[in-house]
């Protein structure tokens, strides 16, 4: 796969890996940081849906699973012909440092690099919503909602 055609996004949490890893998989914790609507079941052909902004949902089926460490599930937009559901791969590494978490996230699998620009501008987004989350503050209302993009 052509390397400009992967998202990476690193970013510190200040949280224990335990509190991140939960954040990113129980649903009510998912929704304070992104999204309206959120089923999750975070085991090996469990189900990845989120409506991420209110008006666009994300569909996958999680693949990897270890506890606090590493998620991996398939990823893409309801709707969407350009990245239809289960069409990219979505890794997310949890890296234990002394003040917090060193969260690695890679996509693949996605057509351009329109869709990987997109797609990196999204992460960053809502990575700095999980960010705030994570450090016990509010991030406000998502400026982001009803967005339906493509």
């Amino acid at each position: 796969m052509p390397e400009d055609l992967v998202v990476r996004r690193e970013t510190h949490i200040p949280a224990p890996q335990a509190a991140v890893f939960a954040l990113l998989t129980d649903p009510e914790r998912i929704l304070r940081w992104m999204g309206t609507e959120a089923q999750v079941e975070p085991q090996p052909g469990g189900l990845y849906l989120v409506n991420v902004t209110g008006a666009r949902f994300a569909r996958g089926t999680f693949r990897e699973v270890v506890p606090v460490h590493r998620l991996a599930y398939s990823f893409g937009w309801e709707g969407s012909e350009a990245v239809p559901p289960g069409s990219s791969l979505i890794e997310i590494d949890l890296i234990e440092r002394p003040d917090g978490t060193l969260l690695r996230l890679t996509q693949t699998g996605l057509p351009n690099a329109e869709q990987c620009d997109g797609h990196a501008q999204g992460w960053a987004h809502y990575m700095g919503r999980l960010v705030e989350v994570a450090a016990g503050r509010d991030p406000g209302p998502d400026p982001w909602h009803g967005r339906t993009g493509e």
